[in-house]
């Protein structure tokens, strides 16, 4: 059996990968420093999308200074309810203004040679009022309800984007908005990573 010195320098392919890194670098400072420090009200964008109205406050399309975290302000009419989803980050959301409820379905997982994902058949309740902070933990299914029948309720939204480049930027859409009106599906991704393309027959 070769010995792993021995095959230390066996092969022939070359790159440039670390000095493409230091290229890299070099380039995301000189564009860091053109980035956005302050977000002004006007510049934040509205988005009708499948979980409710949303504005968009940080995100990597919005080129600003964060690079850790998604935030957004997500808005709750009257009597009115989010859509129902889950991600595999966890995220927290303070309430910024009225008060009601969420609900939250606990995630179950079994690892054998796939992962096996689950969901309590029954949520758990969790009341909020102005200035509460809010946690929602990792792939939990979740829906926000304004319990006010003629006030908005405000949530700000703040999600660590760093899962993304860790390669679990998993978000599924179960239910919509009832306020969405475009045409997206639900469930756009499987849960976890059913169907796993890896896994060979």
């Amino acid at each position: 059996m070769a010995d792993e010195k021995d095959v230390a320098h066996a092969g022939e392919a070359n790159a440039d990968i670390y000095g493409n890194w230091l290229r890299d670098s070099a380039e995301f400072r000189k564009d860091y420093r053109q980035r956005v420090t302050v977000v002004k009200a006007g510049d934040m964008p509205f988005e009708n999308s499948p979980d409710g109205l949303l504005k968009h406050m940080v995100h990597e399309d919005l080129n600003t200074t964060e690079c850790c975290l998604d935030i957004y302000m997500q808005f709750l009419e009257p009597g009115g309810q989010s859509g129902k989803s889950r991600r595999l980050a966890e995220h927290i959301f303070f309430v910024a203004e009225g008060e009601g409820h969420d609900l939250h379905w606990d995630v179950d997982f079994e690892v054998d040679e796939t992962f096996h994902w689950g969901w309590a058949d029954e949520p758990k309740k969790y009341e909020w009022k102005r200035g509460d902070f809010v946690f929602v933990p990792a792939y939990t299914l979740k829906q926000h309800f304004n319990g006010s029948p003629d006030k908005e309720a405000r949530l700000i939204m703040m999600t660590n984007r760093i899962f993304k480049s860790m390669g679990l930027d998993w978000i599924e859409q179960i239910e919509n908005a009832g306020s969405y009106d475009g045409d997206l599906p639900t469930e756009l991704a499987g849960p976890g990573w059913e169907p796993d393309s890896r896994i060979k027959s």
